[in-house]
């Protein structure tokens, strides 16, 4: 049976304050608990006025201390940003926090510009071909098999996923055995190949002895098509913004919005959101089940941030409710 969860880039919405957004994820998580989703995730991002998710560990323990179940964790956290040993400190005091329900999902993309290479004080490019080693250092930590103990995090069982959205994190979960989540909702060029390759090299480990696969899609659910594409259209303006160069804060959604892009953006509109369920609750039941089926997911996870935030929780249960 495929499981459902929900992935959360916090985003700040136009004319309001972070408080606010921290508010609204806070209301997502919740929602997403009641509805029965098995997980809640928040991706890393920095210095983008639009997502509060930067400091993702510090909002996962706010998090977990509105809800009761629902596993939490990173989706992801990029690990070239920091050293292992601080994700294992701050992992192992979420872990200690919330037992039995953290996820540390890593990912290697450094996703940053000079500015903000020297901001953080790293070299994200050279980090960033260390990944491999720095993965295995960070579950070293935690099992206590180096000279420095991390306090918290000695001991700390979070369960770790490796993310990607190319062939080479399907290959490193695959040698490393661990659960593998694709980001198809914004890069689903090489889903099909990345899970095939993860499937076949998969070798056994301590935590996850077959392969287990997380894939993502966007998902907007109305009472009517119209009112669920136009729900859309507040993500579509962020994606165009940030392929454009002009990330800002996520913006109202606009009626017939497409209808007036220029060809370039329309077509890129429609490539990267392959992996998506618009729609009516039925229609959206039929577009994942056809997703479950082209990938065979062990699990998905939901992403499509909205201007309303209670607009996006009444999606996700509409669409669990005609899942169910």
């Amino acid at each position: 049976m495929t499981a459902y969860s929900v992935l959360d880039l916090v985003p700040v919405r136009e004319g309001s304050t972070l408080t606010e957004s921290f508010e609204a994820a806070v209301a997502l998580a919740q929602g997403a608990e009641e509805a029965g989703c098995k997980r809640y995730w928040v991706a890393e991002h920095h210095a983008m006025e639009g997502i509060a998710g930067g400091a993702t560990s510090v909002v996962l323990a706010h998090i977990g201390n509105a809800t009761d179940s629902i596993r939490i964790g990173s989706g992801g956290i990029m690990l070239p940003n920091h050293t292992p040993f601080q994700i294992a400190e701050q992992f192992g005091t979420l872990d200690a926090l919330f037992p039995g329900r953290i996820d540390l999902g890593l990912g290697r993309a450094p996703g940053a510009g000079p500015e903000l290479q020297r901001a953080l004080r790293k070299d994200l490019h050279r980090a960033a071909e260390t990944f491999p080693q720095d993965v295995v250092e960070l579950q070293d930590f935690m099992a206590g098999d180096t000279a420095v103990h991390p306090t918290p995090g000695l001991g700390a069982r979070p369960e770790f996923w490796m993310l990607g959205s190319s062939l080479f994190g399907a290959q490193l979960a695959a040698r490393l055995g661990m659960p593998y989540a694709f980001a198809s909702h914004f890069a689903p060029d090489h889903l099909d190949n990345a899970l095939a390759i993860y499937r076949r090299d998969f070798q056994p480990s301590e935590t996850c002895e077959k392969p287990h696969v997380m894939a993502a899609m966007n998902l907007f659910c109305a009472e009517t098509e119209d009112e669920a594409h136009t729900l859309g259209t507040s993500q579509m303006q962020a994606f165009v913004a940030l392929r454009t160069g002009r990330p800002s804060k996520l913006k109202p959604p606009v009626e017939g919005y497409r209808a007036h892009l220029p060809p370039p953006a329309a077509a890129m509109l429609d490539h990267i959101g392959q992996a998506s369920a618009i729609g009516t609750p039925q229609q959206c039941a039929e577009a994942v089940n056809r997703f479950a089926e082209r990938t065979h997911a062990d699990e998905i996870i939901f992403a499509g941030p909205t201007f309303d935030p209670q607009a996006r929780i009444d999606s996700l249960k509409l669409a669990l409710d005609a899942l169910a």
